[in-house]
């Protein structure tokens, strides 16, 4: 059973910065991609970022040149270092495993409120 867990959500100013994390139960090189998704209230689940088990990145327009998806495989861990944050930047962010062609495996979540 694959668990994730997110943590570094919070309350932040306009302008600032956040970075979560997601620690996986087990090696996160098993899986072909890892992703942070992000749902606000009263809108779909959006894709937020994705990183490959070939580093390869790609990110949703909204968020390009101020996030950024990472991973560390000693710690089983994926970050995204949010920076220049804005209010529609808030949201449930989640993060997601993708073993062959869909995610399949999520976190719980975590709040971002970016609220002066």
């Amino acid at each position: 059973q694959v668990q994730l867990v997110e943590s570094g959500g919070g309350l932040v100013q306009p302008g600032g910065s956040l970075r979560l994390s997601c620690a996986a139960s087990g090696s996160i090189s098993r899986f072909n991609a890892m992703g942070w998704y992000r749902q606000a209230p009263g809108k779909q689940r959006e894709l937020v970022a994705i990183i490959t088990s070939g580093r390869t990145t790609n990110y949703a327009d909204s968020v390009k040149g101020r996030f950024t998806i990472s991973t560390d495989n000693a710690e089983n861990t994926v970050y995204l270092q949010m920076n220049s944050l804005k209010p529609e930047d808030t949201a449930v962010y989640y993060c997601a495993a993708k073993r062959r062609l869909q995610f399949d495996y999520w976190g719980q979540g975590t709040q971002v409120t970016v609220s002066s």
